[in-house]
C-alpha cells in the first residue's frame, strides 16, 4: 500500500453521513484558510510597497489549497453517489 492510499478497514466503520461530515469539515477548514489567504493578498497589495515575493508565495499557497479543496469535493461527490 502506498502512503497516499487510505486503509479500507477504518473507513468501513463509518456511515455515509459520518464520511460526509468529516469531508465537509475539511472543506470548511480549507475555505477559512483560503479566505484568509485572499485577505492577506489584499492587505499586501494595499501596502505602500507591496512585497512581490510575499504575494507570489501567498498565491502559491492559495493554488495549493484550491487543489486540495478540489480533491475533497471529488471525494464528497463519490461518497454521495
Amino acid at each position: 500500500m502506498t502512503p497516499t492510499t487510505p486503509e479500507a478497514e477504518p473507513t468501513s466503520l463509518l456511515t455515509v453521513e459520518d464520511k460526509l461530515t468529516i469531508v465537509n469539515q475539511h472543506i470548511r477548514n480549507l475555505d477559512y484558510t483560503i479566505y484568509g489567504l485572499q485577505l492577506d493578498i489584499l492587505v499586501e497589495n494595499a501596502a505602500t510597497s507591496p512585497d512581490a515575493d510575499k504575494i507570489a508565495s501567498l498565491n502559491s499557497q492559495l493554488t495549493a489549497l484550491n487543489a486540495k479543496r478540489a480533491v475533497l469535493v471529488t471525494e464528497q461527490q463519490s461518497i454521495v453517489e
